[in-house]
């Protein structure tokens, strides 16, 4: 039995029909990440493809793993959030205090006044009758800076020397990771009093590099391992044959999959500046050049300091000051590391779909903590 055509000589109406499904299903598709649609008045083969939403979605999606999330994560777990209040308060100290708190010199007030006893000297004052408060808060400039300055060029040499050398590999690597081990095996107290001796530096920048001049060398050497792995993953592989150069290379495919540890790295650099730098100031083997908070506790241990209550607040104030510094970095580097756990960074995506659940981001959270409690940062 013949099929019936229409009366216009047309085909199967079935036939028709199932064309029109076929084209809908293809209106429906998705094709580069983006939906493509068609208007009934239009030809089927006036296609458009709405690019517009799909780059608007885009958008809020790196919007959402770039800002939301981690800002969530911030504002959820306490530890990130004290590290970076605490730390924020030094940056304004250090940047906005000194213009509203006036610098103090000798005889401007009683001499070693306690803390409290009026409000002129709210931490009181020191031997020669100068205000704590006011010393404490025009040294942290100095500090910040010293801190900064270590940290960039710490985490800088680690950078260069270990992606340089992990990606590039064969006599360039062993050059350079034996250049690494010379400098781990060179003791790093008696570098620095040489350093300091010869170059007497008075900029707090210089000091800070100073005081973790071959610090770098442990990190390059771990980051050169993690480069060894990311050099053979198929993105790099595809850059390097279709011809992209090495620094290219480096910058979107190596840097990008390496920072976290870079940035929790310099976290934990800048601290031990702190502690390098004032251990060196209390122990006499950097110059004098201002305000300091290590200079405050040896001329408080000096005249007896430890042992002597009425020059407690003396000694111990730039000591909590530094503990308080020290313990916002250290809180602020566990939020940093939690920040760029990708699987956290999931769970806290508005547009996030699929991928890993909460329970392999509460895996690797507690995974995260557990060394941290162990010290493995």
């Amino acid at each position: 039995m013949k099929p019936s055509n229409d009366d216009d000589g047309g085909t199967d109406s079935t036939t028709g029909d199932a064309t029109d499904e076929r084209f809908d299903e293809w209106t429906r598709a998705e094709t580069d990440g983006g939906s493509v649609s068609r208007d009934p008045s239009q030809s089927p083969f006036d296609i458009v493809s709405d690019v517009e939403q799909t780059r608007s979605e885009r958008y809020r999606m790196v919007l959402d793993s770039m800002i939301v999330a981690p800002g969530k994560i911030l504002w959820n777990d306490w530890r990130a959030k004290l590290g970076f209040l605490i730390t924020f308060a030094f940056v304004l100290i250090g940047t906005v205090g000194v213009w509203y708190v006036d610098r103090s010199f000798a005889d401007d007030g009683e001499i070693l006044l306690r803390p409290f006893e009026t409000w002129a000297h709210p931490l009181g004052t020191d031997s020669m009758g100068r205000d704590i408060l006011s010393e404490l808060v025009h040294a942290t400039p100095a500090m910040l800076e010293m801190m900064f300055a270590g940290a960039l060029f710490s985490m800088g040499m680690a950078v260069f020397w270990g992606v340089f050398s992990g990606y590039k590999g064969g006599s360039v690597d062993r050059f350079m990771m034996a250049v690494a081990d010379i400098m781990m095996t060179i003791p790093g107290l008696p570098l620095v009093v040489v350093l300091a001796a010869i170059l007497d530096p008075s900029s707090p920048w210089m000091i800070g590099i100073i005081v973790v001049v071959n610090a770098w060398a442990g990190f390059a050497r771990a980051l050169r391992s993690e480069v060894l792995k990311l050099r053979h993953e198929s993105y790099v592989e595809a850059s390097r044959t279709i011809g992209i150069a090495v620094p290219a290379i480096l910058v979107k495919d190596i840097l990008p999959n390496v920072m976290p540890l870079i940035v929790v790295n310099f976290v934990t650099t800048a601290r031990n500046v702190i502690m390098m730098a004032v251990g060196l100031y209390f122990l006499g083997l950097l110059p004098n050049t201002g305000p300091n908070w290590g200079m405050m506790l040896q001329t408080a241990y000096g005249q007896g300091g430890v042992y002597r209550p009425d020059l407690f607040h003396w000694f111990y104030a730039p000591m909590v000051t530094i503990v308080i510094l020290s313990l916002g970095l250290l809180l602020l580097g566990q939020g940093l590391d939690r920040i760029f756990n990708p699987r956290i960074r999931a769970r806290h995506a508005k547009h996030t779909g699929g991928g890993d659940s909460d329970a392999d981001g509460e895996d690797e959270e507690s995974t995260s903590n557990e060394q941290y409690n162990r010290g493995g940062l």
